[in-house]
């Protein structure tokens, strides 16, 4: 018989990556997370790993669920399911000693206005004392192309960035669509904001909120404009009903589920297209963690795969008697407690970026609730600059 559950670890370590994987892992991070998961790729050719980091500029992805990504040398743009979309930028990739990400946010809807904000970090010891001494006598200014648009709004400590005013809001927008020299400075310590690759990456907003050819885009187009009316309206969030799974449910049958871990790892299999490249771990020995979701139906949960600093387990669900009929939810996840599950993938070892899918129990199934990143891999702060999410639900406690 089967034991009771057990948690799952995360498993990071450091990876001693060349510049070229630390490039490929970067351009994945922001592609569909089921479509080529980490575990996948490092099973692809050296000839065709090599081929995509050579070939691919920008890269752009349709998320499940309705949101896009897409990312553009130094700025990217996540939208969700709710039309909602987040543009962020950083300092070129080369300059690593003063980092810096600004994150515009837009709503859908014709009369949407644009929220900034931005976040500095800072390898050099001069950067790191002056964001220590942040605070309502020093606040950051914004200057193009060495003109000053004042002060943003005093920097939050516990959110770790600090506000845009409106002015600076619009200047902004107006020189990231044109070659522009954008600072951020704090005293004497000064961040650089890239400009390359805004342009594209407005331009992927505007079609995605269908703003295009209307005065709210951030692109104008030259001829006749639509009307603000012609822009999609927002979509609400899914709604989603968490179900908190009780582990100590009667079973049906008034039977313990026994199984061996030989017959669970056969039935498992079955769910899987290519069981050696999605969960090759499934044939090892280690345990298979069961527990009861409620009267009819188990989690079953095994060690699926292992990476440089990442690590991913197989989550399924199954009745507790024949027919077993299990259903795979996902080969990535990390964390699993209370009917809450995730999967937290670093893109790179030093964790400055992030990608992150969770589901909720709803009674009867595992549903996603969020998926997200942090960003690209820029140096801002560990865990990531932003949560750029492609799919958001709203979500209610159930009985």
């Amino acid at each position: 018989m089967l034991g009771s559950e057990l948690p799952i670890s995360r498993h990071y370590l450091i990876p001693k990556t060349t510049k070229l994987f630390k490039k490929i892992t970067k351009i994945l991070l922001f592609m569909i997370k089921n479509t080529l998961s980490f575990s996948q790729f490092i099973h692809l050719p050296i000839p065709l790993v090599a081929a995509i980091g050579a070939a691919v500029v920008s890269t752009a992805s349709m998320a499940a669920g309705g949101g896009i990504e897409f990312t553009s040398q130094d700025w990217q743009v996540s939208c969700d399911n709710t039309r909602t979309c987040r543009l962020a930028g950083y300092q070129a990739e080369n300059n690593s000693e003063f980092p810096v990400s600004v994150l515009l946010v837009r709503r859908a809807g014709a009369n949407a206005d644009v929220d900034g904000k931005i976040k500095l970090g800072g390898a050099k010891e001069s950067s790191s004392k002056a964001l220590m001494q942040l605070g309502s006598r020093h606040r950051i200014s914004l200057l193009i192309n060495g003109r000053d648009y004042g002060e943003t709004r005093p920097f939050s400590a516990a959110a770790g960035n600090a506000e845009l005013t409106a002015t600076q809001v619009n200047a902004l927008l107006e020189a990231l669509t044109k070659s522009s020299k954008i600072e951020l400075v704090l005293r004497n310590s000064r961040w650089q904001l890239s400009d390359k690759g805004a342009s594209a990456v407005m331009l992927k907003a505007d079609e995605f909120q269908g703003r295009v050819g209307t005065p709210s885009a951030f692109i104008k187009a030259e001829g006749t404009a639509k009307p603000n009316s012609s822009v999609l309206a927002p979509k609400p969030a899914p709604k989603l009903r968490f179900v908190a799974p009780n582990p100590k449910a009667v079973p049906s049958r008034q039977r313990k589920f026994v199984m061996r871990s030989s017959q669970l790892t056969a039935l498992m299999k079955e769910t899987l297209k290519d069981a050696d490249r999605d969960c090759p771990h499934l044939d090892d020995k280690s345990p298979w963690r069961v527990s009861r979701l409620n009267n009819s139906q188990l989690l079953a949960q095994h060690d699926c795969w292992v990476s440089a600093y990442n690590a991913g387990s197989g989550v399924w669900v199954l009745n507790d008697k024949k027919p077993y009929k299990p259903t795979l939810v996902t080969t990535s996840a990390t964390s699993y407690d209370k009917g809450k599950l995730s999967s937290v993938q670093k893109g790179r070892g030093i964790g400055d970026c992030i990608s992150q899918v969770d589901w909720l129990w709803t009674g009867r199934a595992f549903e996603k609730s969020h998926e997200s990143t942090t960003g690209l891999c820029r140096m801002i702060e560990a865990g990531g600059a932003w949560q750029l999410p492609t799919y958001v639900t709203e979500v209610k406690i159930g009985k």
